[in-house]
This record gives C-alpha cells, structure tokens and sequence, in this order.
C-alpha cells in the first residue's frame, strides 16, 4: 500500500498508507488529518483540500483538469504546485509522495 506524507502548515508530518484507488484527500480524511477539510467530499466543487504537491512528485500526479482549474481559483495562497486532494488519485507509483497544506488550512 502507498505510503502518503502530509505536512502541515506547521511541519508537523503523518506518513500514513492509503490504498490504491483512493483520492489524496480520503486518506487525509479517513486517517484524520488536519488541514484537509473536504468540505464538497471530493466532488472538486470547493478548496478546502488544497495541498501543494512537493516538485519531485508532480510530474506523477498528472495534469489538473479545467473543472479543478476553476475551484483552485477560490483557494488561498495560491502556488505553482497547487493541486485539490481529492483530484489526486493514490497508484503504487505515488508510493512516497509528499503534500503539504497551506497556512490557511489549519
């Protein structure tokens, strides 16, 4: 099972393992992350799983699409490497992957 780093905004790191299939955002969520909302549930209809995904790893977590475009436009602190959780689908070739969450999820 991949292992997922989250960092909070704070330094603080969870490594925790989230099975293949699942968003980013539901191993945040089902391993009780802070800083990871999901307020929509993972439908890409809000900000609030906001991560930035660290440069190493986003040539693997793929292109986001125009409808994740749009909702990343509401989100704070906006970055390069800003991407929504919950569009990040977990594959044994993220196994290690590190995001980290901006100052304003907390």
């Amino acid at each position: 099972m991949p292992k997922i780093t989250y960092i909070e905004h704070n330094g603080k790191e969870h490594v925790v393992d989230v099975p293949v299939g699942q968003s980013v955002m539901e191993g945040a969520i089902k391993n009780g992350i802070p800083g990871i909302d999901a307020d929509c549930g993972g439908a890409c209809a809000c900000a609030t799983c906001h991560v930035y995904v660290d440069p190493a790893w986003q040539p693997k977590t793929g292109e986001s699409s125009a409808m994740e475009q749009s909702m990343l436009d509401f989100a704070n602190d906006l970055e390069d490497n800003s991407r929504l959780s919950c569009q990040i689908k977990v594959t044994d070739d993220l196994d290690g992957l590190i995001v980290r969450m901006p100052r304003s999820q907390h």
